[in-house]
């Protein structure tokens, strides 16, 4: 009789969320697709520089986005920026470790992560990484950061707890991004090698690389750690699943073009791949390493990079109004396209 009980109040929360949706976000939501997700509304953010990856703060719902060279701090509920890390120049991605209450940002310009106060946002201290810090993620399991040096093909290992570097270790090839099973394994994309990396959380001992064909140059990374299978970007526009015990390739679905982001949220079993060309791919795992596509959603161009609010199953996307690409040079092949400025604009997609 319990569990009946749990049942109807869970459908009738439900049905009291779907029903309210649209007050709750201020404006007209888009028409909810298969999966049920459905942009909900757009927050203009305005402010100069590019960006790159996004954070959700578990605890207090707050967003944090990188910003060239420092480190916005949004309330979503509000729809405003509430605070400002500054000083993080080349800023890259953000981890944040609440039971130390302290945040993690990479710095690509500088070569070095800051880390900061989660209640104050003050900046701590500030510790040498290598080259090109990029991708950066927390790993419960070792109560250590870990951060992705894009040109030095290597990975460093921060103790969260004193903000000091353990190591910095080669990886074998240019890591693009991370994820942790939270039982001691760490996982890392390769995306010049097209291949996928896992080490040892404590002892940093490289285990296992294996090739992901057929996914290539592989961006995005995340991870169902409960049956320890990956959720893989790659650029020649799939998402790959791989088993994390033998590196076999269980499956790929169709995605856009220019994934930078993917995640997996373990309550609903949706995987998702945000991509520049203005496309969000949802895939739903119907058994364990077994995934099936269930649309592809218009977001807008150059969203592509998401955060998941794992509590809320809410996702953040952000992008600018953009304009033409400069002229390809030697030096930079694939241009990207000008930014307008004051455009940037933070996209809230729920179900």
């Amino acid at each position: 009789m319990a569990q009946k009980n749990y049942t109807t109040i869970a459908l009738l929360a439900a049905l009291l969320f779907t029903l309210l949706a649209p007050a709750r976000t201020g404006c007209a939501p888009q028409a909810a697709g298969t999966s049920g997700y459905h942009l909900e509304k757009k927050v203009k953010l305005g402010g100069a520089g590019g960006w790159d990856y996004l954070e959700v703060d578990p605890a207090t719902h707050r967003l944090f986005i990188s910003r060239a060279t420092h480190v916005i701090v949004v309330d979503p509920a509000q729809g405003k920026v509430i605070g400002d890390i500054p000083d993080t120049q080349g800023v890259h991605g953000i981890a944040l470790a609440d039971e130390f209450s302290r945040g993690f940002t990479t710095n690509g310009r500088t070569g070095d992560s800051t880390m900061f106060d989660l209640a104050s946002l003050k900046s701590v201290s500030v510790t040498k990484t290598d080259k090109d810090s990029d991708a950066i993620i927390y790993d419960p399991f070792s109560k250590r950061v870990f951060t992705m040096n894009g040109d030095a093909n290597t990975a460093t290992a921060v103790d969260a707890a004193s903000g000091k570097a353990v190591s910095t270790f080669p990886l074998g090839g240019g890591p693009e991004f991370a994820a942790s099973d939270a039982k001691g394994k760490i996982f890392v994309n390769l995306e010049d090698k097209s291949s996928l990396v896992k080490f040892d959380a404590k002892t940093l001992k490289i285990e296992n690389t294996w090739p992901l064909a057929p996914c290539e140059s592989p961006s995005g990374l995340a991870i169902d750690a409960a049956h320890e299978i990956l959720v893989v970007g790659c650029h020649n526009k799939l998402m790959a699943f791989v088993d994390g015990n033998s590196g076999k390739v269980l499956g790929t679905v169709p995605i856009g073009q220019g994934v930078d982001a993917n995640r997996f949220d373990p309550v609903t079993g949706y995987a998702f791949a945000s991509c520049g060309d203005g496309t969000l791919t949802i895939a739903h795992e119907d058994s364990p390493g077994k995934f099936s596509l269930v649309e592809m959603i218009q977001t807008q161009r150059g969203a592509r990079t998401m955060a998941l609010d794992y509590a809320t199953h809410v996702l953040y996307l952000v992008t600018a109004d953009l304009g033409a690409p400069p002229a390809a040079t030697a030096e930079n092949p694939r241009p990207r396209p000008s930014i307008i400025p004051d455009t940037f604009t933070l996209l809230v997609y729920g179900k």
